[in-house]
Order: C-alpha cells, then sequence, then structure tokens
C-alpha cells in the first residue's frame, strides 16, 4: 500500500482509499482492461466513482488510454515510469475474434514527421486480426 501511495503522490494524485483500492486493482491485470473488468474485478464501487478515477489517473499519466475501435475504450498501467513521450509509445493488438487488446511492448509507434507547426500529444496504432489463442481453435 505504501508503494501505491508514493507513485500516486508522485503523480500529483492524493492518495485516496478509494484510488488506492482501485490502483490495486489495475495492477492485477497483466495486459489491457476496460472499465467493465476495472469493475468486475474484486471491489463494489460505482461505475462513475471507477471512471472518474480511470480518468484521473489518465491525465496524471498513470494509464494509457487505448481506442481500439471497439466502442469500449481500454487502459493499460504505464510501465515507462510513468513519463511517456510519445516517442515512447507502444504499439497494440486487437483481436476481432475474442475482442481482447494486447499491449505489443517491444513494438513502437514508428516515428512520423509532421509538418512544422503541428505538435503530437497522443499517437495510438492498432493492429487488428487473430491472436494466437483464437487461432488455434
Amino acid at each position: 500500500m505504501e508503494n501505491i501511495e508514493a507513485i500516486l503522490k508522485s503523480h500529483d494524485v492524493r492518495p485516496t482509499a478509494v484510488r488506492i483500492l482501485i490502483y490495486k486493482a489495475l495492477t492485477q491485470f497483466p495486459d489491457t482492461f476496460s472499465m467493465t473488468d476495472v469493475e468486475t474485478a474484486g471491489e463494489t464501487l460505482d461505475k462513475s466513482t471507477i471512471f472518474r478515477t480511470l480518468t484521473l489517473f489518465a491525465e496524471h499519466h498513470l494509464l494509457h488510454e487505448i481506442e481500439d475501435g471497439s466502442g469500449s475504450k481500454k487502459y493499460c498501467l504505464c510501465h515507462n515510469d510513468h513519463e511517456c513521450s510519445v516517442e515512447e509509445l507502444h504499439c497494440h493488438f486487437y483481436c476481432e475474434s475474442c475482442k481482447k487488446t494486447y499491449c505489443l511492448d517491444d513494438a513502437h509507434i514508428p516515428p512520423v514527421t509532421l509538418p512544422s507547426g503541428f505538435t503530437p500529444l497522443q499517437a495510438e496504432y492498432i493492429i487488428k486480426g487473430t491472436c494466437p489463442s483464437c487461432s488455434e481453435k
């Protein structure tokens, strides 16, 4: 718990009991997760509290938000000391069969040269197809 409190404080997030509880739940996901995954992960919290907390964590660079085209925003914990630049963001794979989104941590988003005056703040790179588990079926 002390480690979670330190992480939240280092990102200017007040470590309330609910935020600590939610962050602890997020560390249990080995890959990406949705708000629904967080809801079913254990503790009974209302959707609005979970949504506000996930939004706050994303704003403070504790989470990455992923729009994978499924209509449901996905999230993943930041693993780069929570100080990610656009160049450090990684690609994701969306399985069209099981609807799961996977982090491809070792596949970085290719650099793109932007015209003068454009400042990138976020980049997403989604590869769609079939994951190994679904391919075996």
